[in-house]
C-alpha cells in the first residue's frame, strides 16, 4: 500500500518585477495557508516518509513550512528541479521512481501538473487544487512505478477551515 500527498504549493506574489518566476517568495497570505493546512495535516495523517519539493523558490519555502510543522528534518528534504515543470510527466517520473521503501510520500510542486495527476489518478473528480491545498491518494500497490487510480483519501484546501468575514 502506498500513500501519496501532493501539495500545491502557497500563494506567491507577483509583485516583483524584476523576480523571475521560478524565484517568486511566498505573500505573506500564502505563508500563513501552508503553516495553517501544516497543522490540519499534523493532526489527520501519520509524517509521511519522504518529503520532495520543486527546487522554485515558492514550492521550497512550502515544504519547509510543512517539514518545519510535521518534525521533518530539513537536512532529509529532497529538492528536486524537474518538478519545476507545468505538465504531469514530470511529476510522474518524480513519483515512479521512489523508493519503494517508502511507503507514504509528500511531493510540493505547482499547478497543472498538480490537476491533472490528482483527477487521474485519485477516484475524486477536483477542479482545481488552489494554493496550498493538499490531495491525498491511497494506491493499492507495493511498488510505485506501478502506480494506476487510487483512492482519493483527502482533500484539504485552506478556505476549508477559514471563517468568512461578513
Amino acid at each position: 500500500m502506498k500513500t501519496l500527498y501532493i501539495v500545491r504549493h502557497a500563494k506567491s506574489s507577483w509583485d516583483f518585477n524584476e523576480v523571475k518566476d521560478y524565484d517568486r517568495p511566498l505573500t505573506e497570505r500564502g505563508i500563513s495557508d501552508a503553516y495553517l493546512i501544516a497543522s490540519v495535516l499534523k493532526n489527520k495523517i501519520k509524517k509521511p516518509d519522504v518529503f520532495i519539493s520543486s527546487s522554485a523558490n515558492r514550492a521550497l519555502h512550502t515544504a519547509i513550512i510543512f517539514s518545519d510543522t510535521l518534525g521533518y528534518p530539513l537536512t532529509n528534504l529532497k529538492i528536486n528541479r524537474s518538478l519545476y515543470s507545468f505538465s504531469d510527466g514530470y511529476l510522474l517520473k518524480t513519483i515512479y521512481a521512489l523508493d519503494d521503501d517508502f511507503d507514504t510520500a509528500i511531493i510540493f510542486s505547482h499547478n497543472h501538473g498538480i490537476n491533472d495527476f490528482v483527477n487521474e489518478f485519485g477516484n475524486q473528480t477536483i477542479d482545481n487544487v488552489p494554493t496550498a491545498g493538499v490531495v491525498g491518494i491511497k494506491f493499492d500497490e507495493n511498488h510505485w512505478k506501478n502506480i494506476k487510480k487510487g483512492e482519493t483519501i483527502l482533500v484539504e484546501f485552506p478556505k476549508f477551515h477559514k471563517i468568512k468575514k461578513e
